[in-house]
């Protein structure tokens, strides 16, 4: 504009920012965010399935007890995690991890055959079974998950605390209270699932 002849310039304060602008590199950083954390739960998730031994069988996560009193090993009664519940043969591994247990700590032999695959039972005859867990004892049980095996059988991921007098503990790792991670395969044979033979690739374990 002009005044007395004279042109002034008018400065003019810049437009602000569209929002627009500023919205787009917030949306980024909240993707990214959102994304690392959708893939950090994906691995968490995940992690049980590391390191697979030779045979796809899986490691169990850490073992949490539920026992309060900080007895061990804790009671035997199985706790089933979400995972594990949502599984159409949840209560049917439930059941039978229940019974094996039960027997075991009752030291009622027949019982734990009742629980267990023939091939299991033919290789722990029962003065074998009774000399190596006479001081058994075994707690704070949970059920993992529950995955699919090869031909029809299932595997289960368990942890549970056993106590045992130093005699009874493995001879590589002689402790009186162990923390148990291990898969147990679940083959359906005589009209329900057993426990089958455990490989010991598949199973870690420490101290309590």
């Amino acid at each position: 504009m002009t005044t007395s002849g004279t042109l002034v310039r008018v400065s003019v304060p810049p437009a602000p920012p569209s929002r627009q602008r500023w919205l787009i590199p917030v949306l980024v950083v909240v993707l990214s965010i959102t994304v690392a954390g959708g893939l950090l739960a994906r691995e968490l998730y995940r992690r049980p399935d590391a390191p697979q031994p030779a045979d796809g069988e899986v490691i169990a996560p850490p073992v949490t007890t539920s026992d309060a009193s900080g007895e061990k090993p804790g009671p035997d009664r199985v706790e089933v995690t979400a995972d594990a519940a949502n599984h159409p043969q949840d209560e049917a591994v439930r059941s039978v991890l229940q019974a094996y247990f039960k027997a075991l700590n009752a030291k009622d032999y027949d019982a734990w055959a009742e629980t267990v695959s023939d091939a299991r039972r033919a290789k722990t005859p029962e003065a074998d079974w009774h000399r190596n867990f006479q001081s058994t004892k075994d707690g704070s049980i949970r059920l993992y998950r529950i995955e699919p095996g090869a031909q029809g059988s299932l595997r289960a991921l368990v942890g549970f605390t056993s106590t045992q007098s130093l005699n009874e503990a493995p001879v590589d790792f002689p402790h009186e209270c162990i923390r148990w991670r291990l898969v147990l395969p679940m083959k359906f044979e005589h009209g329900s699932y057993r426990i089958d033979t455990v490989d010991g690739t598949a199973t870690e374990h420490d101290v309590c």
